[in-house]
């Protein structure tokens, strides 16, 4: 069988060649090589929370692989069975050999298609960072995420058992994942359901969700009324809500929940050490108001994070977003190498586009 040669320092040039490369492989069953992987970064090579996705999505179909180091820039990643259920159990500080703040939310966005593909249900527990820079919060999957991928037909339950903020991480969050028995040689028999975003309705409310551990109650106080302050003109109502999220080390997070008629969008800001809770709660504050007055239906994250399970529906799929990034562009470069699929994405990185994408089945 032909090997899918993926060059590791494309576009974005970071994890997420990663994880849809591997979670494409595991879905198409094709074997992988991944070359110059994070080349361009500080630090090349895999890092503890790139090592986990690997080891974690190898395990759902007991894959051969080569080049699963700390620092390894080549991966060989060759499937030998349909991913199975289970109950799987993955930690990052074990890939470190000690704590970890590695972002658990990527991980499982990279094993969520997967999963789905078992004949039946998973239960999925991930330990590391439940709150950090560069990935969506815990908060932005329960509260954006997960609510829009249900609109496909995808059906997981997910709780934080306790929260990892950087640099403690130790964080642990659980899930259940309901397998559709969907996998097949190319993909052909994992079907979604398409979605359309176009337009997005009026914004009916903003929902504040502030994620608090081992810092005082008025850090989250000011951030609400920064909130309230900054969003007084745009929001018609702001809900509230404030989460006690103890875990190994402190820290703050904000999401910022726009809840239009037609689609959610989600803009999130962490607290860090000499960093205010109304300078947090401004970047968040100041996120939203950009993505509001584009007047556009998708949020340049949500964007990212569609457009796979968007190939993997049949049909057609169409959003209009206020950001063209990178990571959307990868993204789209990556998923061409192992589907039969139409993508269309009209619009230059760094300002507003559409994209479109068609599959036909059988």
């Amino acid at each position: 069988m032909k090997v899918i040669e993926i060059d590791g320092s494309y576009g974005e040039g970071g994890g997420q060649v990663l994880r849809t490369a591997l979670a494409l492989a595991i879905l198409t069953q094709q074997p992988t090589r991944i070359y110059r992987m994070r080349a361009g970064r500080r630090n090349p090579g895999l890092a503890p929370q790139h090592l986990t996705v690997v080891r974690a999505l190898a395990s759902l179909c007991d894959a051969a692989v080569q080049g699963d180091a700390i620092g390894s820039t080549e991966l060989v990643f060759q499937p030998r069975l349909l991913v199975q259920s289970g109950d799987y159990h993955f930690d990052v500080a074990q890939a470190n050999r000690g704590g970890s703040a590695g972002a658990v939310t990527l991980i499982f966005q990279a094993l969520l298609y997967p999963l789905l593909s078992a004949p039946s249900v998973s239960h999925l527990t991930l330990q590391g960072g439940t709150h950090v820079a560069w990935s969506p919060s815990f908060d932005y999957l329960t509260h954006i995420y997960f609510l829009m991928i249900s609109r496909m037909g995808v059906q997981t339950v997910s709780q934080l058992e306790r929260s990892g903020f950087y640099p403690a991480g130790g964080g642990q969050l659980t899930s259940t994942i309901a397998g559709q028995n969907l996998s097949a040689k190319d993909g052909e028999s994992f079907v979604l359901k398409p979605l359309v975003l176009t337009t997005r309705g009026d914004l009916e409310q903003v929902r504040a969700v502030v994620a608090l551990s081992r810092l005082p109650s008025h850090v989250a106080q000011r951030m609400v009324e920064c909130v309230r302050v900054e969003l007084s003109g745009t929001a018609p109502t702001i809900a509230v809500e404030v989460h006690n999220v103890d875990g190994p080390g402190p820290g703050v997070s904000l999401c910022l929940v726009a809840e239009y008629e037609h689609v959610l969008a989600g803009f999130s800001a962490l607290g860090e050490k000499g960093k205010s809770a109304e300078r947090v709660a401004g970047e968040a504050c100041r996120a939203l108001l950009i993505h509001h007055a584009t007047g556009l239906a998708v949020e340049q994250h949500l964007a990212d994070q569609l457009l796979l399970p968007m190939v993997l529906a049949q049909g057609r799929s169409r959003f209009q977003t206020s950001c063209v990034t990178q990571h959307l562009l990868t993204n789209a470069h990556i998923i061409r190498h192992f589907l039969p699929v139409h993508i269309e994405l009209h619009g230059d990185e760094g300002q507003v586009g559409e994209v479109v994408v068609e599959r036909r089945l059988g």
